[in-house]
Formats: structure tokens, sequence, C-alpha cells
């Protein structure tokens, strides 16, 4: 059995399809690439598919991460190709590696978010921002399916910015109106602390309420480094095992060289 970890994106129009959807066209791409899946057990079998922190319906995102497994070994660029080409413009697989290492889902501690504010001035952001950092708790409430829960965003927001210019697809459109860009890196904490949440934070801290629904994209997601503040490319270390394990396996068949008597 071999396990493949994808990077795949939501763009477009595309962001609005939800998780389910996302995983019945998934399914479909793996049978039209005729991926030879691993299934589940029992009476109604599933294709092996393991799906790691998704963003919220309405969000685009740039790093969405799932992990297969499948019954004979494939190249994980071919594969990557084969998927993509099976998929629906907007929901693109553009990063595929042999998993080497466990924990995927434990890499995944932090994203790195970009809102658009249209109608706001960048001026207006960056006294908002401003408030919100200065405050010690920022109450907020969220519906559940027990009800109203009212809970503290301001820990799990490590940084929150007003960029100068935009880096996701989602965010560069055009427009005659102002436009006010936040970057925003969030911690993935319990209860989760989403980009609506610290919108809302701003309009309770600073009153800030853009005209028009945010634009929001997940530019990233990953492992938090403390000591530099950025979030890290969770793939990262299966890649840097590969030329461990292959040097190892080689070394292995190598007879040893005895020296002088």
């Amino acid at each position: 059995m071999q396990r493949i970890r994808l990077r795949y994106t939501k763009r477009g129009r595309l962001r609005f399809t939800s998780h389910r959807d996302f995983q019945r066209a998934f399914e479909r791409a793996l049978r039209r690439a005729e991926v030879p899946m691993a299934y589940s057990a029992g009476f109604t079998p599933h294709p092996k598919v393991s799906y790691a922190n998704a963003a919220p319906t309405g969000t685009g995102s740039e790093a969405e991460y799932l992990e297969i497994a499948l019954t004979e070994a494939r190249d994980p660029d071919t594969l990557r190709e084969l998927l993509d080409e099976s998929l629906p413009a907007g929901l693109d697989i553009v990063d595929a590696v042999e998993a080497r290492t466990p924990g995927l889902a434990d890499r995944l501690t932090a994203s790195v978010w970009e809102l658009r504010l249209d109608g706001v001035t960048p001026e207006e952001a960056g006294r908002a921002v401003a408030a919100f950092e200065a405050a010690e708790t920022v109450e907020v409430e969220r519906q559940t399916k027990k009800g109203m829960r009212a809970f503290d965003a301001r820990p799990a927001v490590v940084s929150l910015d007003v960029s100068p210019e935009a880096h996701s697809p989602e965010a560069d459109r055009p427009t005659d109106q102002p436009c006010a860009i936040l970057r925003l890196v969030v911690r993935h904490v319990t209860p989760a602390v989403r980009p609506d949440d610290v919108l809302s934070g701003l309009r309770a801290v600073a009153d800030l309420a853009p005209p028009v629904p945010a634009a929001v994209t997940r530019l990233a997601q990953g492992l938090f480094d403390e000591e530099t503040g950025t979030v890290t490319d969770p793939l990262a270390p299966d890649r840097e095992a590969a030329p461990a394990l292959t040097t190892a396996a080689a070394a292995a068949t190598v007879p040893a060289v005895e020296g002088p008597a």
C-alpha cells in the first residue's frame, strides 16, 4: 500500500462548494483517473481518503490537504496531473508527495488568511486592526447546533495586518471603490476561530462594518513556527524524508569493506 498526500485549491465560484460537494467530485475524479484506490471493509466500502481541516463553505483556499491510500505504487507527479485533469477548473490539485512521515493533520496548527474588504479604506482598516490588537479580549458570538455561543477570539489571532497588496486570486478584483486587504494568521484552537469571527471582532471593537461581504482566501496552512512567526509547509517533512530513505536503502545494499588488518 502507498499513501499520497495532495494539496488542492478552491478558487472562483467553486469556493461556494461545500466539503461534501468536494468529496463527491474528488471520488468521481479518482474513478475517471483510474487510480488504484484502497477501500474500507464492510458492506459499503469507501475509498480510503483522509481529509484534513477543510475551509468553510464560501471561502477560497490555496492550501487544502488530503491523503489517499493506494493498492499499487504510483508516481506522485503523474497522479497529480491525472487527478487535476479530472476535476473542474477551480478545484485544482497543485502538489503531491508520497507520505513518508506520520501525522499530517498534527502539522496543521495554523492558517494564513487574506480578507478583501471592498468599500473600506486602508486607513479605516488600520484603525480597526490597532483596536483589535490592543484589546485583551474580543468577545464574539456564533450560531452552533446547540444555539448561540460566545467565546474570546483574541488569543487565537497571532497577527493581523493591513497588507499593501493582494496575494490571492480571490482578492485580486479590479474595483473603483476603496479596498483594504487584511492578512491574518490564526492558530487552530477549540472552538475554531474563523475569519468571519475576526470580522465580527473588528465590528465589536472598532465598529468596522464592510458594506459588502468580505472575500476570504486561505493562503497557507501548516505548522506554526514560534521563532519566525510563520506557517510552514506541512508536506516539507515528506519531501525531506525521501532522499534520506533512498540513501539509507542504497547504503544497506553496499557490502561492508574491511580496513587493513
